[in-house]
C-alpha cells in the first residue's frame, strides 16, 4: 500500500495533511525533493510517531534540519511486519542510493577457494559463479584471506597451484616442490590415491576439523613407525608440527564458532565500521568500511543501517550462528528475524557476550578505533596538501579537483594514457579513467597525451563528469605546450595547466614543476604541495603501466588459432590443454587433432589447413 502526500497550498499544510493520515504501522517512507529524486530512505515499526518527529517545533539536528528544507513530498509504504520494512528498505536504498542515507559501497565479488575437478585437482583462488564444477570454500571477506589460507594448506597438505596447461607439460619438479608446498603429481612423484587423501585431509581443515586431522596424522605416524617407514613417519611428524604451528599463530581460536562481530568509531562526520569473520574458531579476516553521517545519526542506528545493507544486499554473504556488535543496535529483532529467514537456522545478533566472543568483540572495536584515527590523520594530511597547494600556486581558493595524466608504453607498442583524480580526501579511485591510444605514429607521446586530454574534455563539455580545478601531467614544457594547445581546440582556456618533471638522476628533490603561462615554478621539494604533485605524477604512471601491461599481455596472448572459423575460447582451451603450445598444434597430424574433445574431422582439416596455409 502507498500513500502520497494530498496536493495543499503551502508546505506546513501539506505535511499537517500527511501526518494526520498516516497509520500506526510499520513500514517504509522516502524523502523527496523537488525534482523527485529521493533523498532518504528509512523505516520504521510506527511511521505515524517516525515521521512525524522530523517536524517537531525543536530539537532538531542541523544536518535533519537541511534534509526537511530540502523534502517537498513524503511517500510512505506500510508493510505487514518490521522485518518486511527492513528488507524493502534496504531495496529501496539499492535502487535509490539516497545521498542522507549511509551507503555501503560494497559491491565487488568476494573470493572463494576452489577445488578444480581434475584427476590432481588444483587449488585457487576464485571469483564469480560456482557452478564451474570442483569444490568451493567459501565466500571470504578478502582476496589476502584466501591466499593466505591457500598458503597454509601448501605447507600442510602439498596441493599443486599450477595451471593445467603447466602441469600438462613438465619434465621435472619445479620450485614449489623443492620448497616443500608441492608434492609435484605433474611428474608422478605422488599417485591418486594418495593426494587425494591429501585433498580430504585439506576439505576436513577448511571445515574446521583440526583436531580430528590431528589425530588421524599421529595414527599415521605410528603406523608408519611400527612399518619402520621412517621417511613416511617424518614427513607426518612435520605435518602434525606445522599443522600446531598454524593453530599458535591463529590468535582467535577456539573448538568452533561461527560469528561476524563488528565495532564501530565516529567522530562527527565520519564513521567507521570494522567487521571480523570467524568460521569454526579461525578468524578468516577483517573488513573496514568508511562512511559520512550526513544526519548525525547515533552509532547504533548507523549500525542497524549498515548491516542491513550488508546482509540482505546483492552480494551472496555466508551466514554466522551469531552477529556480535558492540552496542545495541536498532531493529535488533528484525535484522536478527530476516538473517535467519535467509540462513534456515537462528542467526542471533547480539552485544551481549562472554569469553572467546566478548574477546572477538574487544579485539574488533580496538582495530575501528585505529582504523578511523587513520583514516583520520590521512584526510588531515591530504587537506594540508591542498592547502599548500594553493598557497604555493597563489590561487583565490584552494583546489578541491585535480587531474593528472601520463602515458605508458615500450616502443610504442600497446599504448595506454591515464587519468587520475585527487580530492581534498586524496585519491578519487572511482574517477580514474584509462585511454587506449590509436591511430597515432609509435612513440609519439605528445600525439597520445593530445588524444587523451581531447577524449577526456570532450565528455565533460558533454555533461558526463566536471572541470578539473587544476590539470597536471607528467612531463616538461613540451607536454604542458601540447595540453594547451588540446584544450584550446576545445575552447577549454581557464583550466591551470602544470607538468611536473624528474630531474637528474630521477631524484625526487630535484624535480621540477612547470606552468603553462608562467614557465618554471619554485615550489621547495620539502613542500607539501611538492609532495602533493609528486604523488600525483606516481599514481599516474602506476596506473598508466597497469593498463600497458594488460593490454600488451593481451595482444600476446592472441594466437594463429583466434583466426580460425569455428574456433571459439571453448575450444581453443581444449587445444591448448591437450597439445600444450600452438607449436605443438601445428606439428600435429589431423588425426591427432581430431581426438581433442569437441574437435571434428573435418574442423581437424581445417585446423591443420590453416596453420599451413603460408
Amino acid at each position: 500500500m502507498i500513500s502520497r502526500v494530498p496536493a495543499v497550498n503551502s508546505k506546513k499544510d501539506r505535511f499537517d495533511a500527511l501526518l494526520n493520515s498516516l497509520p500506526e504501522r510499520s513500514g517504509v517512507y522516502r524523502m523527496i525533493d523537488r525534482k523527485g529524486d529521493v533523498l532518504y530512505v528509512g523505516k520504521s515499526r510506527n511511521l505515524k510517531a517516525r515521521v512525524s518527529s522530523y517536524f517537531r517545533p525543536a530539537g532538531l539536528a542541523t544536518k535533519t534540519m537541511r534534509l526537511v528544507s530540502r523534502t517537498q513530498d513524503i511517500q510512505v509504504t506500510v508493510t505487514s511486519s518490521e522485518t518486511e520494512a527492513l528488507l524493502l528498505e534496504q531495496s529501496f536504498i539499492k535502487n535509490f542510493k539516497p545521498p542522507f542515507n549511509v551507503l555501503l559501497r560494497d559491491d565487488k565479488s568476494y573470493p572463494y577457494i576452489r577445488f578444480t575437478d581434475h584427476q590432481f585437482p588444483r587449488i585457487e583462488l576464485h571469483r564469480g559463479s560456482t557452478r564451474g564444477g570442483g569444490m568451493y570454500f567459501g565466500p571470504f571477506p578478502s582476496a589476502s584471506a584466501v591466499r593466505k589460507s591457500i598458503s597454509i594448506l601448501q605447507r600442510l597438505f602439498r596441493l599443486r597451484p599450477c595451471k593445467d596447461t603447466y602441469f600438462k607439460n613438465r619434465s621435472r619438479p619445479c620450485l614449489q616442490h623443492q620448497i616443500k608446498r608441492c608434492s609435484a603429481p605433474c611428474v608422478a612423484l605422488i599417485d591418486e590415491e594418495s593426494y587425494r587423501d591429501d585433498i580430504r585431509l585439506a576439505e576436513m581443515f577448511l571445515n574446521g576439523k583440526s583436531k580430528t586431522i590431528l589425530a588421524e596424522l599421529k595414527t599415521n605416524m605410528d603406523r608408519a613407525s611400527e612399518n619402520l617407514q621412517f621417511e613416511e613417519a617424518a614427513h607426518l611428524r612435520d605435518q602434525i608440527h606445522t599443522l600446531r604451528q598454524v593453530q599458535e599463530d591463529q590468535y582467535v581460536h577456539t573448538a568452533s564458532g561461527n560469528v561476524d562481530a563488528f565495532g564501530i568509531a565516529s567522530n562527527e562526520n565520519t564513521v567507521c565500521v570494522q567487521g571480523m569473520f570467524i568460521r569454526d574458531g579461525r578468524l578468516l579476516g577483517d573488513r573496514t568500511w568508511f562512511h559520512t553521517n550526513e544526519l548525525g545519526f547515533e552509532e547504533s542506528q548507523v549500525l542497524s543501517e549498515f548491516l542491513g545493507q550488508y546482509y540482505f544486499g546483492d552480494m551472496m554473504r555466508d551466514l554466522p550462528r551469531a552477529v556480535v556488535t558492540l552496542i545495541e543496535i536498532e531493529h535488533r529483532e528484525a535484522i536478527a528475524g530476516a538473517l535467519s529467514d535467509q540462513a534456515g537456522h537462528i542467526v542471533e545478533v547480539t552485544a551481549h557476550v562472554r569469553s572467546s566472543r566478548a574477546r572477538w568483540q574487544s579485539m574488533v572495536q580496538e582495530n575501528a578505533e585505529l582504523s578511523l584515527a587513520a583514516y583520520l590523520r590521512q584526510q588531515d594530511n591530504s587537506l594540508e596538501r591542498m592547502i599548500d597547494l594553493q598557497r604555493s600556486l597563489d590561487l583565490d581558493e584552494m583546489p578541491e579537483r585535480l587531474e593528472c595524466f601520463d602515458i605508458s608504453h615500450v616502443s610504442g607498442e600497446a599504448t595506454m594514457a591515464s587519468c587520475v583524480v585527487f580530492d581534498v580526501n586524496g585519491p578519487l579511485k572511482s574517477d580514474y579513467r584509462r585511454y587506449r591510444i590509436q591511430g597515432v605514429e609509435l612513440g609519439d607521446d605528445y600525439a597520445a597525451l593530445g588524444q587523451a586530454i581531447e577524449r577526456r574534455y570532450k565528455r565533460i563539455q558533454s555533461g558526463e563528469g566536471k572541470l578539473p580545478d587544476l590539470l597536471v601531467v607528467d612531463g616538461g614544457r613540451g607536454q604542458v605546450n601540447k595540453v594547451r594547445e588540446t584544450l584550446s581546440d576545445l575552447l577549454v582556456d581557464d583550466l591551470r595547466i602544470l607538468g611536473i618533471s624528474k630531474g637528474p638522476g630521477r631524484k625526487p628533490d630535484l624535480d621540477t614543476v612547470c606552468d603553462a603561462d608562467l614557465g618554471k615554478l619554485k615550489i621547495e621539494p620539502t613542500r607539501s604541495a611538492m609532495h602533493l604533485l609528486q604523488h600525483m605524477r606516481d599514481e599516474a604512471h602506476r596506473f598508466a603501466v597497469q593498463g600497458h601491461r594488460a593490454r600488451r599481455q593481451k595482444a600476446r596472448r592472441k594466437s594463429d588459432l583466434d583466426d580460425i572459423a569455428g574456433i571459439g575460447p571453448k575450444r581453443k582451451r581444449q587445444l591448448l590443454t591437450h597439445f600444450g603450445s600452438v607449436t605443438a598444434i601445428k606439428a600435429a597430424s589431423i588425426e591427432e587433432m581430431s581426438k581433442v574433445p569437441g574437435v571434428s574431422k573435418r574442423l581437424a582439416s581445417e585446423i591443420y589447413g590453416a596453420m599451413h596455409a603460408s
